[in-house]
């Protein structure tokens, strides 16, 4: 079954000419997801102001904190959960086809076309390095003030940007087939991730989702496990014990109100599942609110 590409995220662009923009985000709220499970074509940089988060890329967690810089490139699965209650971030959102040269020259066949094809791909996480601090910076300076000439600005911090990357942060991708495949999965899988994020406090069966997905239901959770580094049971619970979590420190709920409207209608298993992935109480996690 093909999956319609609009099940991506849609990357809209203020200026389709420069496709290149710099969003402003955060969150007031400890435990807030801030954004679900999803992938785009695009390259997106988020780096960290002020707080904490959560962020997961490709199954596996990130702890960020101020000054780190999160690399997301093309059909990278990524997921962002809020860790403070004043967390402030930038997302960087860029079309490195915008950088791309109208002949072949070095740049363009030795570094921008591989990136766009997924093929030179960068580390997810970076701390501590200042260059690239003050080049992150300094675009976001530039989308701010938006003087004369700050697309010449950008497009020059950009490379700038890249080249550090380069030099530094290039991952290992020799099996280029097995990167091909993966890529092509999270895109089938998308739809059934945002089903699961859609339908969480619902019943839902392995063999449902593995007929929306059009597999096998081992096929189906072999692959599930690959992309999301979960049986399907634990990211279910890990949607909702999320959900739980953040109706508990942002909503006066009961404990029986929030299980309830997290998908489980068991008090006692919900409280069991919350400690699993909590090691706390959900009571001990209201109490940590006050």
């Amino acid at each position: 079954m093909n999956w319609p590409v609009n099940l991506q995220e849609p990357m809209s662009m203020p200026d389709p000419s420069f496709p290149i923009k710099v969003n402003f985000c955060g969150s007031r709220e400890y435990g807030q997801v801030l954004f679900p499970h999803h992938w785009h074509r695009h390259m997106e940089f988020l780096y960290v102001e002020s707080g904490e988060a959560m962020i997961e890329c490709n199954a596996k967690p990130i702890h960020v904190q101020a000054g780190d810089l999160i690399v997301l490139n093309s059909h990278d699965l990524h997921q962002g959960i809020s860790l403070s209650s004043e967390l402030v971030y930038y997302a960087l959102i860029a079309d490195l086809q915008s950088l791309q040269s109208p002949s072949q020259d070095a740049v363009e066949t030795r570094f921008i076309t591989p990136m766009t094809q997924n093929r030179l791909i960068f580390h997810s996480y970076i701390r501590g390095d200042t260059g690239l601090q003050r080049c992150m910076e300094d675009i976001i300076d530039e989308f701010r003030d938006r003087r004369i000439g700050h697309e010449l600005a950008v497009k020059s911090l950009m490379y700038r940007l890249l080249a550090l990357l380069v030099r530094g942060y290039v991952d290992d991708l020799s099996d280029w087939r097995h990167t091909e495949n993966r890529m092509r999965n999270v895109e089938r899988f998308t739809p059934i991730l945002q089903h699961i994020e859609q339908h969480y406090a619902e019943e839902m069966t392995i063999e449902q989702l593995a007929e929306l997905a059009g597999l096998s239901r081992f096929h189906f959770s072999r692959v599930f496990r690959e992309l999301t580094g979960r049986t399907v049971t634990e990211y279910v619970n890990q949607v909702r014990i999320n959900r739980a979590e953040y109706l508990l420190l942002n909503t006066g709920m009961t404990v029986s109100e929030v299980a309830m409207a997290a998908g489980y209608n068991d008090i006692s298993y919900f409280s069991r599942t919350f400690k699993k992935y909590r090691d706390r109480a959900p009571s001990d996690a209201r109490a940590g609110r006050m």
